[in-house]
């Protein structure tokens, strides 16, 4: 009979799931640690835990029982994924339980500042009666922007629409068929959306794309008297602009449940008038606890009894004949969906994939699903990996559709995916060198045979002589040395036409060095891609 182990307090419905059911044992150990926690965890098969317990790699290794932990909430940084994987442990999150809490919290504080309600109370414990000092700001025909448009966004979006607010937002994954479905305006970008609105919240993840999404820059694009919003995750503002922004008086207010560093109990934002923050509490509701800890119990003791996985955030279920055979196009689909989500521009509509000779006869829906992970990699609050990549985008009304022809072209194997945004279609093609070398052979119309690993630059321009020694005469310049380099021409293309060259660079180009490639006659466009290191797997091989 599988054994769960509770490692954290949490919430008694979630236990009584537990005594009720027959084919699994359970035992509830809170404040493990060091030896203790590892002994525990070696004698059981499946664990449930919150953020009181860490699960390091130390407390993991060498466990060839623990089959599965369950996170009852979202954030996992105290389990040690990657050791975790090693260990064959799938590691499954709780994603929707905080959801309507989360939206909730967003709604208070959005309303807490219009209407001045911290301030205003505090005058009442002091003594004092201004009605006059307090002057509020309705909801009611405001502009709300909403940057990241996945659960949480939407549900924030559906009770601002109740206060009779007009929705605008960003999401690069939202199609404008699911945004219209919704009642929301999409923008192409956070930029583009900024001077519109009156109230801005966000509800994506801490990534290098949104780390001080709003900064300096951003204040001078917002009308004055905007109101920001942050119950995600801190960092997305810059708190320093934010203090800046009330100063100059672009900003009429600011609410923060969360910070670039907590716990966070001295911030010069604490002291400014038109602030409300609270203490990281989206998720403290009596009912998001309760729905994390029921779901929590549910995915380990579905998991354990019938083998069901959902919600992972490192592996997938495929069995180890199958990960040797299709090893390194999986690298190959998760790197394509990388690149492609920096080659494109505009919004995601339909996903297209290709899969040409010997590897259209393999399962290539694992193929797809990891193009799928790399393509949302850096796009979404969830952990994504190939059990629920397709599920995401599917979510967010995006098509994605396979098609297969066991002919071979130039290549034994070969994928190609059409990306069609609302800008146009993108199309890349890759195969495999060997059985572990990932290469890029098409892009768009042009054909070329690069390497997809660390930082490209790539470049179109007019097919004529002294391009390519432009190029790297001014990358020279700048000490950035070429590692790499391929160039091509559209099939069946002549000489003098369009051409596209790839580098493979020590380091990223900066703006001005980008300035200056783009200045030579003949360049059209020059463009750079980050991509892992060659060598650097998916997280669940």
């Amino acid at each position: 009979m599988p054994k769960i182990i509770v490692l954290d307090n949490i919430a008694q419905e979630g236990l009584d799931l537990l005594e009720q059911a027959d084919n699994i044992e359970y035992v509830v150990q809170t404040g493990l640690q060091g030896d203790a926690l590892k002994a525990a965890l070696l004698d059981a098969d499946g664990a449930i835990c919150r953020s009181g317990v860490t699960l390091s790699e130390d407390v993991l290794v060498g466990n060839t029982r623990l089959k599965v932990i369950v996170r009852a909430g979202v954030g996992t940084d105290n389990i040690d994924k990657p050791a975790a994987t090693r260990q064959g442990i799938i590691v499954m999150n709780t994603p929707t339980g905080n959801t309507f809490s989360t939206a909730e919290h967003a709604m208070t504080l959005m309303l807490a500042l219009s209407r001045n309600v911290a301030p205003a109370f505090q005058s009442l414990r002091e003594g004092r009666w201004d009605r006059k000092a307090y002057m509020g700001s309705q909801l009611s025909g405001k502009t709300l922007g909403v940057v990241g448009l996945g659960r949480i966004g939407q549900e924030v979006a559906k009770r601002a629409q109740a206060f009779q607010m007009k929705i605008v937002g960003f999401d690069p994954f939202l199609t404008a068929e699911q945004a219209a479905k919704l009642g929301v305006e999409l923008c192409e970008t956070v930029d583009e959306m900024l001077p519109k609105i009156d109230y801005l919240t966000v509800h994506t993840p801490l990534t290098p794309q949104t780390k001080g999404l709003i900064s300096q820059a951003q204040l001078q694009l917002l009308k004055p008297g905007a109101r920001l919003i942050n119950c995600a995750r801190g960092g997305i503002y810059d708190e320093a602009a934010l203090a800046d922004g009330l100063d100059q008086g672009i900003l009429a207010g600011v609410a923060l449940d969360v910070f670039e560093t907590e716990p966070c109990t001295d911030s010069p934002l604490f002291q400014k008038e038109g602030v409300v923050c609270t203490p990281h509490l989206g998720a403290s509701t009596e009912e998001a606890q309760t729905q994390v800890a029921v779901e929590a119990v549910e995915l380990a003791i579905d998991y354990l009894t019938t083998g069901a996985v959902r919600h992972a955030v490192n592996v997938a279920a495929i069995d180890p004949k199958t990960l040797e055979s299709l090893a390194g196009y999986l690298e190959l689909a998760y790197r394509m969906g990388i690149f492609l989500d920096q080659w494109d521009e505009g919004g995601v509509q339909a996903v297209q994939v290709e899969y040409r000779g010997h590897v259209a006869n393999e399962d290539t829906k694992l193929l797809t699903a990891s193009l799928c992970a790399g393509l949302l990699k850096e796009a979404l609050e969830d952990s994504v990996n190939i059990v629920n990549s397709q599920v995401l985008l599917k979510d967010r009304g995006i098509e994605i559709t396979e098609t297969h022809s066991s002919e071979m072209g130039a290549f034994a194997s070969s994928m190609t995916v059409n990306l069609t945004t609302d800008k146009g279609t993108y199309t890349a093609g890759g195969t495999v060198f060997g059985n572990k070398m990932p290469r890029l052979i098409r892009l768009d119309d042009m054909r070329l045979e690069s390497y997809l690993d660390g930082n490209i630059l790539i470049f179109v321009h007019d097919d004529l002589p002294g391009i390519i020694g432009h190029m790297g005469s001014t990358l020279g310049t700048y000490q950035i040395n070429i590692a790499q380099m391929s160039v091509g021409r559209p099939i069946d293309a002549q000489p003098g036409g369009e051409a596209i060259g790839v580098l493979n660079l020590d380091s990223i180009p900066t703006k001005e060095v980008t300035s200056a490639l783009t200045s030579q006659n003949g360049i059209t466009s020059v463009k750079s891609i980050e991509l892992p290191n060659a060598g650097e797997k998916p997280p669940w091989i």
